[in-house]
């Protein structure tokens, strides 16, 4: 199968969202695979921390940039110098983002602004800048981790669920405009994850305890997830059960509904 590139190797990995969970995982994955890694977030005490394990692992100097990626201008700020220093950048795997379930009536606007913010229009403004820089060079992959959610949505996660769709639309846009200057785009979409994630979405850890056979273990995912670095992989789903069960959604709008509220709702 025709790839982007055969290994990580000598390449440049941008990561957002890097110093937890799922991120912090792909950035060791990624160093274990020989790659020069750059990662943002907005806590710099652990940005610092992950960035010295992944230099151990790839015997590589690898480099951190503070950034809050709902705030524009910081970004723009950092991307500017990102690319200053480092001209080429192989992949881009946009890992920031944050749920919170409730009700949607019980919701606050000012909530739906931030995490469509962090979710879907910081994602988009990080891949346009670095995807520019990839079309230069006629290569690239960007991976977009969206998730289940923005598949199949269950109840209390409808404004979750509403930006982790836009993802998936964004992504699957974005797929077929890249394609033909040598650039792969990839949508992983999770289930439950045991990360701090759950620290905002679920603060008294029910949903997780509730779903603990299908809870997904972040180092496995990261390794998927890596493996497919420089392929033209179109998804990652995971864990299977929820795949078949969006599948049934699709297909079955009605047993989907029947699912998504009386299966997989379990927050």
């Amino acid at each position: 199968m025709k790839k982007v590139f055969s290994d990580l190797k000598g390449k440049t990995v941008l990561i957002t969202g890097a110093s937890s969970g799922l991120g912090e995982q792909i950035a060791y994955e990624s160093a274990r695979g020989g790659a020069q890694v750059i990662l943002c977030a907005r806590r710099e005490e652990k940005l610092i921390e992950i960035t010295k394990e992944c230099s151990n692992l790839s015997q590589l100097p690898c480099d951190y940039f503070s950034l809050d990626i709902s705030n524009f201008e910081d970004v723009e700020r950092k991307l500017n110098l990102i690319e200053t220093r480092y001209p080429e950048i192989d992949v881009l795997v946009n890992c920031a983002g944050y749920g919170h379930f409730e009700l949607f009536l019980d919701s606050d606007f000012n909530e739906t602004i931030d995490m469509f913010q962090v979710n879907v229009l910081g994602l988009i403004y990080v891949t346009q800048k670095i995807g520019l820089m990839m079309a230069k060079k006629n290569k690239g992959h960007i991976i977009n981790i969206a998730s289940q959610a923005g598949k199949m949505a269950t109840p209390k996660s409808s404004i979750y669920a509403a930006t982790k769709f836009a993802v998936i639309g964004f992504s699957n846009s974005l797929r077929l405009e890249m394609k033909p200057l040598g650039i792969s785009v990839t949508t992983v979409n999770p289930g439950p994850i045991k990360t701090s994630f759950f620290d905002i979405a679920d603060p008294d850890g029910t949903y997780l305890d509730s779903v603990g056979r299908w809870v997904l273990n972040s180092e496995s995912l990261a390794k998927k997830i890596v493996s497919s670095m420089g392929t033209y992989r179109r998804e990652i789903n995971a864990p299977f059960v929820m795949e078949i069960g969006s599948k049934a959604y699709q297909l079955f709008p009605h047993i989907g509904d029947f699912l998504a509220t009386n299966f997989f709702d379990k927050k």
